[in-house]
């Protein structure tokens, strides 16, 4: 017998909610198989398998676990001559609709917000698999008189208790359920940045043509040459950078009664998940070339949205880009990462009538939002640091000579 236990995942985290079990009691495991879906305050992570048997579960989806917790047996005994026999029962079960197939991250949350039990539902997508929608409308639909019939095989094989985090309905208008850790810690963190830093925003706008027409003239070349997209963010970066250097003040931060310079280029890049906003930083971009950023941030990203990025990954950024952009967003104040002293909020882009030479010409404009830390950052430095970030995206060519 081999314990399956709750992995150490750094030195601040003591506990998780055991968000998903992706095996069932009784079923046969192979070594590095995933396991469960573990969530703590700060990450998301994945537990997987170290040897091969039959799995017997301990502990219940929702429930609090601490590091080190058992959650589950695996009898190595039992894996041998299991696993021929369950290929083909696989194949069967492939065919079979509903349940049995994964659900999308947008799914599942549905599912753990509304309490609607997927194996409940009639799978509309593709092999029958059961979408967002499939669940959105059962909650609509209130003759669900048969879901209490559907756990009845569930209750066959008790193997755990209920979860203890299901939401509550109230009255069938609204749900009530505990904060996820992560989501937790997030509105904690946001409170907390309000609390203790002086925080002000100051604004530009910034027009996109010559960015945009150098992105459209180069990507055909760009993306065959590096195998990745080159996209607005890898510019903002640079530009970042060289404002930074610039203007060294915004790259300083409070820590007690002293202030810490910073002489390295660690930009936190916004990333958003099922789960919340994580901030994934990427790793000194005064070195790195466009292509190296492009990749950087494209390799956080699919992390952070599979649940697998590590603590690592998001401590000891200086500065943080965040993108509400992409959501539609065209104006906003963005809050402090703690313990940075200042963020870029990017916004969306829109064709605007503006003057340029005396004469009133459609460009393609976005407004930047620069919130700072006013302890440590002057009004002056902030808009000065902004205004290179202007000119560099406006004039890319200033970032191949660090103007």
């Amino acid at each position: 017998m081999t314990d399956v236990k709750i992995p150490a995942l750094g030195e601040s985290i003591s506990s998780g909610i055991l968000a998903k079990w992706h095996v069932k009691d009784g079923d046969t495991v192979t070594r590095g198989q995933a396991l469960f879906e573990l969530e703590t305050d700060k990450i998301t992570s994945e537990g997987q398998a170290e040897v091969s048997g039959r799995i017997s579960l301990k502990a219940a989806v929702g429930a609090e676990v601490g590091i080190g917790q058992v959650v589950a047996v695996i009898d190595e005994s039992a894996g041998a001559p299991t696993v021929p026999a369950a290929a083909p029962e696989a194949k069967a079960e492939a065919k079979a609709p509903k349940a049995d197939l994964p659900l999308s991250p947008a799914a599942r949350r549905v599912a753990t917000e509304t309490s609607v039990d997927p194996a409940t539902v009639a799978g509309t997508g593709k092999g029958g698999r059961v979408t967002k929608g499939d669940l959105l409308a059962a909650v609509e639909t209130p003759p669900a008189a048969p879901a209490p019939a559907a756990p009845a095989p569930k209750a066959a094989t008790p193997v755990v208790p209920a979860a203890p985090m299901t939401p509550v309905a109230t009255g069938g208008r609204s749900t009530r359920s505990k904060l996820s850790p992560l989501r937790k810690r997030i509105a904690e963190r946001l409170v907390a940045a309000q609390q203790t830093a002086a925080i002000l925003t100051t604004f530009n706008e910034v027009d996109m043509s010559a960015v945009m027409a150098l992105r459209k003239k180069l990507q055909e070349d760009f993306t065959a040459r590096h195998g990745v997209k080159l996209g607005f963010m890898s510019f903002f970066v640079k530009a970042v950078v060289q404002a930074l250097q610039a203007i060294p003040a915004v790259n300083a931060q409070l820590e007690g009664d002293e202030l810490i310079q910073n002489n390295f280029y660690d930009v936190g890049v916004a990333v958003g998940t099922e789960r919340g906003l994580l901030v994934p930083v990427v790793r000194d971009c005064d070195r790195l070339t466009f292509a190296g950023i492009e990749k950087a941030i494209g390799d956080y990203a699919k992390k952070a949205r599979d649940g697998k990025i590590k603590i690592d990954d998001l401590q000891g950024g200086v500065f943080t880009i965040s993108n509400g952009g992409i959501y539609g967003s065209m104006l906003s104040t963005p809050i402090l990462n703690p313990p940075q002293s200042a963020i870029l909020g990017l916004h969306n882009i829109k064709e605007r009538a503006v003057v340029v030479d005396g004469q009133i010409v459609i460009r393609p404009i976005m407004y930047l939002a620069l919130s700072y830390d006013h302890r440590v950052v002057d009004g002056k430095e902030a808009v000065t640091f902004l205004n290179h970030i202007k000119q560099a995206i406006e004039d890319p060519s200033r970032l191949l000579f660090g103007l």
